[in-house]
């Protein structure tokens, strides 16, 4: 009594009263002109993400917090001059340098890690 797990859902089915379906045969994915190696990406270009820059960080007690003011300085772990940290929804993808453009901050992108680097750090 060998049976694949394709006649055992078939009998499965048979069983409960449900007629066997047949397979689904879809039309292959095109790329547009927005396709990167052969995947249509038109359906999420307009998906809204999150983009954060980060300065630095820093680690104090709830009684250090408590006491900070307007005119508080607090000192994070990065020197002056290192590039910002730059997430999409939370996940690291590149790092920045803070620029000025028509009077208001912007960002140049210094180096964008790689899909492969990203997914090797969530490992």
């Amino acid at each position: 009594m060998n049976q694949t797990a394709e006649q055992v859902s078939t009998d499965s089915a048979a069983d409960a009263g449900i007629e066997a379906s047949e397979r689904v045969a879809f039309d292959p994915l095109h790329g547009g002109a927005s396709g990167i190696g052969g995947v249509n990406l038109d359906m999420i270009l307009d998906v809204p993400v999150t983009l954060a820059m980060e300065v630095g960080r820093t680690r104090i007690s709830i009684r250090n917090l408590l006491q900070l003011n307007q005119g508080s300085v607090v000192e994070l772990d990065r020197a002056a001059g290192e590039p910002l940290d730059v997430f999409v929804n939370g996940t690291l993808v590149a790092h920045a340098e803070v620029v000025v453009i028509n009077e208001k901050f912007g960002i140049r992108l210094t180096d964008v890690i790689s899909p492969a680097e990203r997914v090797r750090k969530l490992r």
